[in-house]
């Protein structure tokens, strides 16, 4: 069976979907609800962090619920026999904000570098910090470049990012260049979670020719049309979060995930 990092970093010929839940933003019983309509609509990632509100305790509680949730979806599957299922479950991944929200029970870490940040802190200090946590749980580290674009959001202002602007495409190539040399696994190009525009096509397509890493794209994708755009721009990797908020109803989001998710391939 393949790793989490193996699964998530090997590139496959079409776009992904992963949704992130903010531990911050529902209890734990009903962010398990909302991951298992997002698997079930087709999402291949569960991203858990985000939010400057989130802390060890409400993080592990979400992670523990949302693995047990998906592994009844798994079970079910395999009692399906028209399932096309795998064994392979939805690896659930953290997103920190730093150092304070992790949790023992995820599948692997997002082991990130703010690479446009001029904050010391969110180059390698809370990456100090929560190295030796991530080495005695035992948390595979998917080593990633993270770039925040304009507009950037509450991402872009907690991390003092100096932001992307969606014409600078020889600096977001530059920073892909260097995130490749580094022996990054993922390059994750943000625009801040509810940013009212996502990064540009240009942007990612910029990046695109510059690296062979999985490209992320996120902040800002509400629906199909966003999604595809940044689907034939070059992303190996779409995530939404607000659109996750968005609804309680899981019946309803499950929906709107799967649409969005056809829309995006086409």
């Amino acid at each position: 069976m393949r790793s989490a990092r193996e699964r998530i970093t090997h590139r496959i010929g079409y776009t992904r979907h992963g949704c992130l839940i903010d531990p911050a933003d529902q209890t734990p019983e009903l962010a398990a609800k909302k991951a298992m309509a997002a698997v079930h609509a087709g999402s291949s990632m569960i991203l858990v962090g985000g939010s400057t509100d989130t802390d060890m305790k409400n993080v592990h509680d979400t992670v523990v619920a949302i693995k047990e949730a998906l592994e009844l979806v798994d079970w079910a599957m395999s009692q399906d026999a028209d399932s096309e299922g795998t064994d392979e479950q939805t690896p659930v991944v953290l997103f920190p904000q730093g150092a304070a929200s992790l949790s023992t029970a995820a599948d692997a870490i997002t082991f990130m570098m703010l690479m446009n940040s001029t904050d010391p802190k969110f180059l390698i200090g809370e990456q100090v910090r929560g190295a030796p946590f991530v080495k005695k749980a035992g948390i595979e580290p998917i080593p990633m470049g993270y770039l925040i674009c304009e507009p950037g959001g509450q991402a872009g202002a907690v991390g003092r990012a100096d932001l992307i602007g969606p014409e600078e495409t020889e600096k977001a190539a530059a920073y892909a260049m260097a995130a490749e040399c580094m022996g990054f696994a993922l390059f994750y190009l943000e625009a801040g979670s509810g940013a009212e525009r996502p990064v540009s096509p240009e942007l990612i397509s910029a990046v695109r020719e510059a690296c062979d890493m999985p490209i992320v794209v996120g902040g800002g994708i509400r629906d199909g049309s966003a999604a595809r755009k940044a689907s034939e721009a070059g992303a190996d990797w779409v995530i939404t979060g607000n659109l996750i908020e968005d609804y309680d109803d899981t019946k309803e989001l499950q929906t709107v995930i799967s649409d969005l998710i056809k829309e995006m391939r086409g």
